[in-house]
């Protein structure tokens, strides 16, 4: 183990170096225009998993963007784990709310400032310099498998295909990933379950035409409006959701589980007071961790409609828009409550506009047993670098993957995240501490080791 550290701190420089170009490309997976960006980004880390000590590495290519597919097969009678993370990021916009460019990475203060510093590059890329570390000291135990896609933040409607197609190639033992957040360096935690998915967009339309809000106005519906009124009208008064049955299969956590969640620190005020707000939102009788964690949530996520441009025109808009995602918590389906979604929405609209309700993608819920190897090994892995138990937590996110390699390859799924819930992930000026960088670095290792030793 001390040969690890001496190798990590002898080029840890270098690590950090190599990160940063991987930062500078603009691997957006939502944008057509990136689609070049999306190839040269999954060349820059087939070629970082060789250079680390891969056997082979091989670009798939996908009816969207490519996986990038590496492993190292030490022994076929060792356990294998296999790697999975993300090379695409979110869209950077607003830009004017960066303090440095999304695709210009800026250290401050200890901080790496770009998007996908922490989601999903600079945490993926913390397994193939671990990987590097076990291979260039000669103390690789098991086999690793890499299996980093680029259409993660769309909802990896391709992967399921590849997957499905190359059980063999994927055969692991267990799926490791590290595309989440810890509580802190002082307090680590991991994440014992993910919530699911459901996105659709609405399309209101009212008049065939842009009007003059003068001459129309208050003689034709505004789309706008009454797109407002509708999304106003999915939460009542204790912002519990109103949709007929979208609680139906919610699995009720038991109030041990709950008992365990409230050992987490949480300081309220503090909460507040980075998120820049006077009082907390949410669903009445849960607290902040379980609102985020065991109980699903709809949240409108984009409104446009009518004009937005500089200075004033009065008009009256032909169409609004929105879009709409809903989080899930065990039991429930995506494509169930995507359907309940979109019924809800045409049975809410009134006759004076026409709606139009499509799904862009989904992904199931899932929770990881903390009596698995896998999660055993990667608390064993912290413990051993942070010098404390890892407290087990719920997170609020969604990888649509995860059931999806339980499923098809029959393997659990470990959720061994290094970020930070202030990492801004999806906004402006995301992040992600050096420190945490480094010490997943140290950490991974650990987990190979006692993931083989326990197998």
């Amino acid at each position: 183990m001390q040969a690890w550290k001496d190798y990590q701190e002898k080029n840890k420089d270098r690590f950090l170096n190599e990160l940063l170009e991987l930062l500078r490309i603009p691997s957006v997976s939502a944008k057509t225009e990136h689609k070049e960006d999306m190839m040269r980004c999954a060349t820059s880390v087939k070629q970082r998993l060789l250079e680390a000590g891969a056997d082979k590495a091989t670009i798939y290519e996908t009816a969207g963007h490519p996986v990038v597919y590496a492993e190292k097969i030490i022994d076929p009678s060792k356990p294998t784990v296999l790697v999975y993370g993300h090379y695409d990021v979110q869209p950077p916009e607003p830009l004017e709310l960066w303090n440095s460019g999304p695709f210009d990475p800026t250290i401050v203060d200890g901080k790496i400032f770009a998007r996908g510093s922490c989601d999903d590059k600079g945490q993926m890329y913390m397994h193939v310099k671990a990987f590097e570390t076990l291979m260039k000291t000669n103390s690789l135990s098991n086999n690793i498998k890499f299996c980093i896609e680029g259409e993660e933040e769309i909802g990896s409607p391709n992967l399921a295909k590849f997957v499905t197609s190359n059980k063999e190639l994927l055969k692991a033992d267990c799926v490791l990933i590290s595309d989440s957040a810890m509580i802190s360096l002082d307090t680590p935690s991991l994440d014992v379950g993910l919530r699911g998915l459901s996105y659709i967009q609405v399309e209101v339309t009212g008049p065939n035409r842009d009007l003059h809000s003068g001459v129309y106005g208050g003689a034709v519906a505004n789309p706008i409006t009454i797109l407002a009124k509708m999304i106003a009208s999915l939460h009542d008064e204790n912002n519990h959701i109103t949709i007929p049955g979208f609680y139906n299969d919610v699995l009720e956590s038991s109030d041990e589980e709950r008992k365990l969640m409230a050992k987490a620190p949480f300081n309220e005020q503090e909460y507040k007071d980075d998120l820049g707000v006077k009082e907390l939102w949410g669903e009445k009788g849960f607290s902040t961790n379980e609102r985020t964690g065991i109980r699903p949530t709809l949240e409108l996520n984009g409104i446009w409609g009518g004009y937005t441009g500089e200075g004033a025109k009065t008009v009256l808009p032909s169409k609004a828009f929105a879009k709409i995602s809903a989080r899930l918590v065990p039991n429930q389906q995506s494509d169930k409550i995507a359907e309940l979604l979109i019924n809800h929405i045409h049975k809410i609209a009134p006759a004076c506009v026409e709606v139009k309700a499509t799904l862009h993608h989904g992904g199931e819920p899932y929770v990881t047993p903390i009596d698995s190897k896998a999660y055993k090994a990667a608390a064993k892995a912290i413990e051993s670098t942070f010098g404390k138990e890892p407290i087990p937590v719920r997170g609020g996110g969604s990888i649509p993957i995860c059931s999806l390699f339980e499923k098809e390859l029959g393997t659990k799924v470990v959720l061994m995240g290094f970020g930070l819930d202030s990492d801004n992930l999806h906004s402006p000026n995301e992040k992600f501490d050096l420190a945490n960088f480094y010490k997943g670095i140290e950490t991974i290792p650990y987990f190979h080791k006692y993931f083989t030793e326990l197998s």
